[in-house]
């Protein structure tokens, strides 16, 4: 395959990895409203709302599409969507309870190891690539990744043995060690669906692209199955938590009315953010040949290395010493070395 096209894809993937890095930020501007109030507003406009409208815009062919493909793939679609769902609220709590770049490194770095081999592994495509030139780089790659993704990790462990508990909570406020590396853990075991449902979902984007739709744009079908599914889990648990928290009331209350609005447009503009690296991934993806697998770990470390970026920008890295800050850029090298063997393996 043309290695010009594959630098294409790298390269769209790669921006769908800023905006994925960088969607948590808005929440840093929200007032007054507990976590499971703007985890819910920025995921309907993730799940829902934004997808519905790029669907509308890039692929309008999508409602013929779902008329023609089998609905036990729509319901197994629909399934491994809702099991993501518990990743991500999994990852919310990451990031709640870790900070950013901590949160986007323990997290990310299962999901893109495992997003990476298992659905090759299920389909056969992994045992072929790995007979072939590039199965060995490929390999490579995703050890190479959990190599530097682990390095971040030890980096932040470093940085939690010598900042204060104060200090931490100038920049995560509620920042638990503990809780954090569990909620990671549950990332990593369920959060790989998503890839898994978007390898499932080649079906639904080949309908799309037979009705019409441009294959830069035919996963757009593919998203708004799946995170159909994805909403349905995190409706229920936010829900739940309002009620045990008392906090449904959130969504009315006025503390001031330019305040409510602004919490409004800072969870939407979240999820904005979240939903605008499946259109940029989904481009970058129908570049990448027979093994789009490769796309998943590539988004992933690349996320990772945004996010971190953005912990940085944030000062949650501000008491560590050089030697950490050190050890966090050496991580960072090998992440973006790694997502790049893994994309160009797949040309081979």
């Amino acid at each position: 395959m043309n290695l010009n096209i594959i630098i294409t894809g790298l390269l769209l993937i790669a921006s769908g990895a800023f905006t994925a890095g960088s969607f948590a930020i808005p929440f840093g501007k929200i007032k007054d409203w507990k976590w499971e109030t703007y985890w819910l507003v920025y995921s309907f406009g993730a799940y829902t709302l934004f997808p519905v409208i790029a669907c509308l815009i890039f692929a309008p062919e999508f409602s013929r599409v779902f008329k023609d493909i089998s609905s036990v793939l729509l319901l197994r679609v629909f399934l491994l969507g809702a099991v993501y769902g518990v990743g991500n609220l999994s990852f919310g709590l990451s990031l709640r309870y870790l900070g950013i770049s901590l949160g986007y490194a323990l997290s990310l770095g299962l999901m893109l190891a495992i997003g990476t081999l298992i659905p090759p592994l299920m389909d056969g495509r992994l045992k072929v690539m790995i007979e072939s030139s590039g199965g060995g780089l490929l390999i490579i790659g995703v050890l190479i990744s959990c190599v530097g993704i682990g390095l971040a990790g030890w980096a932040g462990f470093l940085k939690d043995r010598i900042v204060s508990d104060a200090d931490k909570k100038r920049s995560v406020t509620e920042f638990n060690l503990i809780k954090g590396i569990l909620a990671a853990l549950l990332v990593g075991i369920t959060g790989s669906a998503m890839s898994l449902g978007l390898e499932d979902g080649r079906e639904i984007a080949l309908f799309a692209e037979k009705a019409g739709v441009d294959p830069l744009f035919s996963v757009l079908p593919v998203m708004l199955v799946m995170l159909s599914g994805t909403l349905i889990t995190t409706i229920i648990w936010c829900v739940y938590l309002g009620l045990k928290n008392k906090s449904l009331s959130d969504y009315s209350l006025v503390f001031s009315g330019t305040r409510l609005g602004l919490n409004y447009l800072f969870a939407l503009l979240a999820g904005l953010l979240w939903f605008s690296q499946f259109i940029l991934y989904g481009m970058g993806k129908s570049k990448m040949g027979k093994f789009t697998f490769t796309s998943w770990g590539i988004l992933m470390a690349l996320t990772i290395v945004f996010a971190t970026l953005w912990g940085l920008y944030r000062k949650e890295w501000k008491e560590a010493s050089f030697k950490i800050y050190m050890l966090m850029i050496i991580s960072l090298i090998i992440i973006i070395g790694a997502s790049f063997l893994i994309g160009i393996s797949g040309s081979l």
